[in-house]
């Protein structure tokens, strides 16, 4: 195969790589060649390999890479192994790829060759159309294999280089899942019969599980491991009439994962239903559970199962709850200066109602918690009553909302309120009795948190209204209002510097609002990020702190309009004004902010 020439195209001829598997010293020579790698440094790289002479089966990119070797090119940088792959690749004129398990449908990629021949050769399919194939090697000199595979598949074949390590990992899981979805599946609908009940709850419960069982057993821990690893949030498991669909929210998109057939989506479903605790023999109405597990690097780990019934069985979704994600301190939410400092404000008083308001995915969760954490010092008793409880924390005393035995919200306050506490967290304010129980807790000397679902901060204090709380009430003990929004963050990898689209900075700020800036910040795509151009979420604030003008213009008979231009009045900041600093910051971008924007009225 045609070697194209490395920066030096001199020493590029003289270190021609040869053809077949790599070893270490053309490696070495042709990376001194391309100006990569410093003599001396080779001179380490081959006493390297020498001491791991007997270690065949090591990909020489992957010894290196171990041997944290300075890069020439760039100085102060290590030649890590996506680098070395990246240069192997333009070095034998292929294309590089970084393997993204959330592009592949692994149940494909994994019919056109077996594990074994895929094992041999360091080969891996990442795409499967009926005109092409997309394989994916480590060898890329080595290529024996191919007139066998173009022969039997009978498609054009599409070579891309990959990461060694990225490549034997997802061949064994690929692999691995697969086979335990066809012993599964073989299990439930081939010569065997179905497992029985007792089969099911012996699986989650026996720690001797039967070797058929196992088939579930890995396939559950294979999609939590990978949940983590992919930074999902969220986990759901979607019964088809053909097919059971797995699908990961990351950074708050939904992307589809994984398929397998119905018989093995009810099984994994049933296996995290007895990891949950829940009733195995109910499909036909929803339960909720609970798993505490431990994540690949070690960190414990809170699930909330949530399973409802469907046209096509149980639909099952899991929210992961990473304490490093749910128990953040207040500076990396997103809050500027001003913001965080007026929010410390609010909640460090020693009576009145704070609320957070946003929909569901908002942060709400995450910004109470982190809140109640700091004020949860040895010297004080913070009490909370949730439906469910999110996040299990030591700091606090939590208590569950449990419809059937009557106890609510508002029974659960009046509960809290005999248990000498000095802050009090209500999950959500639903009703009348809760919000009539939250101004008692204030009125009687607690700091009391909760959250609403409105739009934006002043439609709180409507909706208070709508639910039928004397105004003077909510004028008396209201402290404040935080409305939030989380949107993706541009990936600081790969980021580059743009224009801001003029029509659709109008679109965002109004035509009062202040000038786009002169350079802002769009997604490109990269390794770090998936080719998505963004990476992890960050918060938007509008903060209303109730000051003595607002609390005047509490009435029965409101306009939120007029209370709204009050509130700018009186210095409040809106999302829309709150999400144009984080863009003309570069953090993100005009179109993403105003996915999660409200409408302009």
């Amino acid at each position: 195969m045609p070697q194209p020439p490395g920066p030096h195209a001199t020493g590029a001829s003289v270190a021609r790589l040869p053809p077949g598997r790599l070893t270490l010293e053309p490696v070495v020579a042709a990376l001194v060649a391309d100006g990569l790698l410093a003599p001396a440094d080779a001179e380490r790289a081959r006493v390297g390999g020498r001491a791991t002479r007997g270690l065949d089966a090591v990909h020489p990119l992957v010894l290196l890479a171990n041997l944290k070797l300075p890069s020439a090119l760039r100085p102060g940088r290590e030649l890590g192994l996506e680098a070395l792959t990246e240069w192997l690749a333009r070095r034998t004129g292929h294309a590089y790829l970084r393997i993204d398990p959330t592009k592949i449908v692994v149940a494909e990629v994994t019919e056109l060759v077996s594990h074994a021949y895929a094992r041999r050769h360091r080969i891996l399919p990442v795409e499967v159309t009926p005109e092409r194939a997309r394989i994916a090697t480590s060898e890329p000199l080595a290529l024996d294999w191919l007139p066998d595979i173009q022969r039997l598949l009978r498609r054009e074949i599409d070579l891309v280089v990959a990461n060694p390590l990225d490549l034997h990992r997802y061949t064994m899981e690929f692999f691995g899942v697969t086979r335990s979805v066809r012993g599964a599946r073989d299990l439930r609908e081939g010569g065997g019969s179905a497992p029985s009940f007792e089969q099911l709850v012996e699986l989650g419960r026996s720690g001797d599980v039967n070797a058929d069982d196992q088939h579930i057993v890995h396939i559950v821990d294979w999609l939590l491991q990978y949940a983590y690893e992919q930074r999902a949030s969220d986990i759901h498991l979607e019964p088809r009439r053909d097919v059971g669909r797995v699908r990961f929210r990351i950074d708050g998109v939904l992307h589809k994962v994984f398929e397998m057939p119905p018989p093995v989506m009810t099984a994994a479903v049933s296996r995290i239903k007895v990891l949950g605790r829940m009733d195995l023999a109910e499909r036909r109405r929803p339960q909720d559970g609970r798993i505490k597990t431990r994540s690949p690097g070690g960190r414990e780990v809170e699930m909330r199962l949530s399973t409802m019934p469907t046209a096509f069985g149980e639909k099952c979704v899991m929210r992961i709850f990473d304490p490093d994600t749910a128990f953040k301190p207040i500076a990396q939410l997103g809050f500027d200066a001003g913001e965080a400092s007026a929010w410390n404000d609010l909640v460090q008083r020693p009576h009145g109602i704070v609320l957070v308001t946003g929909p569901t995915g908002s942060g709400k969760t995450t910004t109470l918690y982190s809140t109640l954490r700091a004020l949860a010092t040895p010297d004080v008793n913070v009490c909370t009553v949730e439906d469910p409880i999110e996040m299990v924390a030591v700091e606090l005393n939590q208590m569950q909302v449990h419809a059937a035995i009557d106890l609510t919200f508002a029974q659960g306050v009046r509960t809290l309120l005999r248990q000498d506490p000095d802050i009090i967290m209500i999950g959500e304010i639903r009703d009348l009795d809760t919000a009539q129980m939250a101004v008692q807790a204030s009125l009687t000397g607690h700091l009391v948190l909760s959250t609403l679902h409105t739009n934006d901060a002043p439609s709180a204090v409507t909706r208070l209204l709508d639910l039928g709380l004397p105004h003077y009430l909510i004028a008396s003990t209201l402290n404040g209002v935080l409305a939030q929004r989380l949107v993706r963050t541009l990936c600081p990898h790969c980021r580059t510097a743009r224009a801001v689209d003029p029509e659709g900075w109008r679109a965002l700020v109004g035509p009062d609002g202040p000038p786009p800036p002169a350079q802002a910040c769009g997604p490109v795509g990269c390794l770090e990020c998936r080719n998505t151009g963004y990476l992890g979420r960050v918060g938007i604030y509008e903060l209303m702190p109730v000051t003595p003008a607002l609390r005047a213009k509490i009435q029965p008979d409101m306009e939120l309009a007029g209370f709204a231009r009050a509130a700018v009045g009186s210095g409040l900041r809106t999302l829309r004004m709150a999400a144009a600093e984080k863009v003309a910051q570069g953090l993100t971008t005009v179109e993403e902010v105003m996915t999660v924007l409200p409408p302009r009225e």
